[in-house]
């Protein structure tokens, strides 16, 4: 992302006269941000996220700075015309991708996430799990700058899920945006930049801690040449990062973002060294 995704004044009902499901929503998305969205059911999460993701268009207000842009929405279409593989790489080509570019990048997010086996099999014969790994893999093909996720974590296994986990610490690790809606509180705890919740009608950033825990953390003791200030990319994803000597640093990280940062610090110029990783309990 270039620049930050605005919403101003943003209003949206269905119908001339209908109700207005939002009304005076103002945010702002910068790049590299993560933002959750809470709030009980039909309160209007999945509007804001349609909003966010050009899906539905403001009845009032104004979006600005809207950039390349993936959905995933809270239910996805399975009775559709093409093998998982053949939908992939047509979306793929629909994003700007080359075709062997997009078939390849196809069977790549298959293979993450766990469902390379299902590649042939035509999408109305998809299991629902089967179906969400292709919806969340349409999502990550083209390498968006923002990635919306409406309840992305519902239907996937263990596997798949701690793999969408780490494709949203790429996105957010590599400058781009994702702002997500998921029922589990301990989902990306503790990694999110901002968290906010929609409640009569408009959209509310959240200042006090969530009742709900933190989530695990891991501890990263890294060294790099002397003097040297950590990589930017690191200081993004890490939760907290204390300096114990010169070019020494004690890190801490959501677990889910862990498997980045510590292949950013390892792929870093000049490289860093890991001296130790170890799991910390997140605060009860």
């Amino acid at each position: 992302m270039q620049r930050e995704l605005r919403l101003d004044g943003v209003g949206r009902r269905y119908g001339l006269r209908g109700p207005w499901v939002l009304r005076g929503v103002d945010l702002s998305v910068p790049p590299g941000t993560l933002v959750r969205v809470e709030g009980t059911n039909g309160t209007g999460k999945s509007t804001v996220l349609r909003l966010l993701a050009g899906i539905d268009a403001p009845t009032e207000g104004r979006v600005t700075g809207r950039p390349r842009t993936a959905y995933v929405p809270e239910r996805f279409p399975p009775a559709l015309p093409f093998t998982a593989a053949a939908y992939l790489t047509h979306l793929g080509t629909v994003h700007g991708l080359s075709r062997r570019a997009a078939a390849r990048a196809a069977g790549q997010w298959l293979e993450r996430l766990g469902a390379a086996g299902y590649a042939s099999t035509p999408l109305a014969r998809l299991s629902k799990g089967s179906s969400q790994k292709v919806a969340v893999a349409q999502a990550l093909l083209a390498e968006p700058e923002l990635l919306v996720l409406d309840e992305a974590w519902t239907g996937l296994d263990t596997d798949a899920r701690a793999e969408l986990e780490r494709a949203v610490a790429e996105r957010t690790a590599s400058g781009g945006a994702v702002v997500f809606v998921d029922h589990d509180p301990r989902r990306l705890a503790g990694a999110p930049d901002a968290v906010y919740t929609v409640r009569d009608g408009t959209l509310h950033r959240r200042t006090e801690p969530a009742g709900a825990p933190a989530g695990p953390r891991v501890a990263v003791r890294v060294r790099g040449p002397a003097g040297a200030g950590l990589p930017a990319d690191v200081v993004r994803i890490a939760a907290s990062a204390e300096e114990s000597g010169p070019g020494r640093y004690d890190l801490t990280v959501p677990a889910s973002h862990s498997d980045v940062l510590l292949r950013t610090l390892l792929t870093a110029r000049p490289p860093w060294h890991v001296v130790s990783v170890h799991a910390q309990e997140g605060p009860r």
